[in-house]
């Protein structure tokens, strides 16, 4: 995927289209997880200091990750890769290896081509953003090509051209060489591939050692026979935190670190394994990092044994001049348990003097944690104005723009922190009508459950009162129609179980007991009411048996009262007309008329050109 994270952001966010928006943490400390390419523009990219990424492109949009929609979109985007190969292996949240030879879905170059192209359209159609194919004969060379793809592109390295390609490549293009191996080969001379495969694999290993040699070598030379992995087994679980400030509390130390324990267990649990090994992680105020291990005698997913065993660890750490960052985590996994109860025990007593100890602190804290804090990038929801996202806080003020993935750049409106009409929201999906079958990708404002398309302005009203192919942020039906769900969608007055007639178009509705809906016979009678009331002379305005003016011509069929709450609507979404103009609409999308009778209007999708309102 391109830009992944900013990708997201900019297409759930209107009013940031076409402009840098950098993704990451907003604290002082705060490191960059994506820039969009607008922002990159400015020098921005990945893993840079937010401090400096704010120098370099003061006039971007900084918002804070919203890992559970990414995470969200990026289940779409696996599903998509599943369904071409059983064998997917992802790199991360918006990257993946795929084998089409396993799948059986390429076989040669063109058709290989053709799966790539069709896998773009699919994650557009799909997710609503762009993503990137590299196809080639091994792992390394399809990263490499998917990177030449971005963004929004396609590259197939064709066999046999490896080398040529690579060949000019700097070392740094090769995975596994990084910042500090780069420097090291730079002083060496060798700054290509091409001048990495002359070098020799001897005089590689001694410069960056035997492993990495040998593996370098044979990168430079295009081979790579790693195969795709479609399940990986985790080798250790983790958690840390980086703070704004330095720590210096020895006790407020130890509460961080026991927190961090508990929410090492509750991934370990998660994920049903269990830690034999527990390490600490401490990095201090001068950027130096200390790493602390102890094994216990077997794998544990106890809270009270993984804290006491880090608090062990942490005693044989010095503080004393401030701590950054601190994280706990646990190694040598397994699928089962076996408890220590000695320290278990241990770990009870432990534990209950912590909770002694710390209900102070607790009450001490409780007024800020009820404090409301409003971050950038956040979803929000206010009662009057609807969903939107926060622009940013500060002494005492909210600022939210309100909009949706498929309005306008919306407004921005001001408000107090505390605002009670004010809360967090959910996020809304990028592309309209995810929720309904794939069939709607085809046709985005036509509602699947067969009521006739609507334009945006119209609203998502859709006959089963959920969220269908209007605006994110309309309403499902109007406020009449939502206490009314048993009754006939075009307004037939509710039925009985045991009746279940037939409506006007064919489809099961209420209409009055004892008689059917609309009775064939009755059809071909146009001096008739088709909803029971009594036949009509000519001058009595065609007025159906609720008494509104339809759109049928003196002599012609009424419309069925569909207007509950809005007489002077159409139920249809033609325009609203003015009591003078005598509200006169045709059936199922026929043309609006006016008093002489003349259509004043296009047909709204049913066919009929004619005057009046013809079965």
């Amino acid at each position: 995927m391109d830009a992944f994270f900013a990708s997201v952001e900019q297409a759930s966010k209107p009013s940031l289209r076409g402009k840098a928006v950098v993704v990451g943490g907003l604290g002082p400390r705060g490191v960059v997880a994506t820039a969009s390419y607008e922002a990159r523009v400015f020098g921005v990219h990945s893993a840079m200091p937010m401090a400096q990424a704010r120098r370099l492109a003061p006039n971007a949009a900084y918002l804070v990750p919203r890992f559970a929609v990414y995470r969200s979109i990026s289940e779409q985007v696996m599903a998509l890769l599943r369904e071409l190969s059983p064998l997917v292996e992802p790199l991360s949240l918006d990257e993946a290896f795929v084998d089409l030879e396993a799948g059986g879905s390429a076989r040669d170059e063109e058709s290989a081509r053709r799966v790539g192209a069709a896998l773009r359209t699919d994650i557009r159609a799909v997710t609503g953003l762009t993503g990137s194919v590299g196809l080639a004969a091994s792992k390394m060379l399809a990263k490499i090509a998917s990177e030449q793809a971005k963004p929004d592109g396609l590259v197939l390295i064709e066999p046999g051209t490896e080398r040529e390609l690579l060949g000019p490549m700097s070392v740094r293009t090769l995975p596994g060489v990084g910042p500090a191996t780069g420097d090291h080969l730079r002083r060496a001379g060798i700054t290509t591939v091409g001048e990495l495969a002359e070098a020799g694999e001897d005089e590689l290993v001694r410069l960056v050692g035997k492993a990495h040699g040998h593996g370098l070598y044979a990168m430079a030379l295009a081979r790579d026979e790693r195969a795709v992995v479609a399940e990986r087994e985790a080798k250790s679980v983790s958690v840390e935190d980086t703070y704004d400030v330095d720590i210096h509390d020895r006790l407020r130390v130890g509460l961080e670190v026991r927190r961090l324990a508990d929410r090492c267990v509750r991934r370990l649990r998660e994920t049903g394994l269990s830690g034999r090994t527990i390490v600490l992680k401490v990095r201090r105020y001068d950027f130096s990092t200390l790493t602390r291990s102890e094994t216990l005698r077997g794998p544990t997913d106890d809270p009270a044994v993984i804290r006491e065993a880090a608090a062990r660890l942490l005693d044989s750490v010095d503080t004393t001049g401030g701590v950054r960052l601190l994280g706990v985590g646990a190694t040598g996994l397994a699928d089962y348990t076996q408890e220590d109860l000695f320290a278990q025990a241990a770990g009870e007593g432990a534990e209950g003097e912590l909770a002694e100890d710390t209900v102070p602190e607790a009450v001490a804290e409780t007024p800020a944690a009820e404090e409301r804090r409003w971050r950038a990038g956040q979803d929000v929801r206010h009662v009057e104005w609807g969903p939107g996202w926060v622009q940013g806080s500060g002494l005492g003020r909210v600022t939210v723009r309100f909009e949706t993935p498929q309005s306008p750049p919306g407004r921005v409106r001001t408000f107090l922190v505390e605002d009670p009409l004010l809360s967090p929201g959910e996020a809304l999906p990028l592309v309209r009508g995810l929720a309904h079958p794939p069939t709607r990708l085809a046709q985005p404002d036509a509602d699947p459950h067969g009521a006739p398309p609507r334009t945006p302005g119209q609203g998502a009203g859709s006959c089963k009162g959920t969220r269908c192919g209007g605006e994110a942020d309309g309403p499902a039906h109007p406020p009449a129609r939502l206490a009314q769900l048993e009754a006939d969608r075009h307004g037939a007055p509710p039925g009985t179980p045991e009746e279940e007639p037939e409506c006007c178009e064919g489809t099961r509705c209420g209409s009055e007991a004892g008689r059917p809906a609309h009775p064939p016979a009755r059809l071909g009678q146009p001096e008739a009411d088709r909803h029971g009331a009594p036949p009509r002379t000519p001058g009595e305005g065609a007025r159906c048996s609720e008494g509104v003016r339809c759109g049928g011509e003196a002599d012609g069929p009424a419309d069925p009262p569909t207007r509950l709450g809005q007489p002077d609507a159409h139920p249809h979404g033609a325009a609203p007309r003015t009591r003078e103009e005598g509200a006169e609409f045709g059936r199922a999308g026929v043309v609006p008329r006016r008093q002489d009778g003349v259509g004043t209007g296009p047909v709204a999708g049913c066919g009929v050109s004619g005057g009046g309102a013809r079965p």
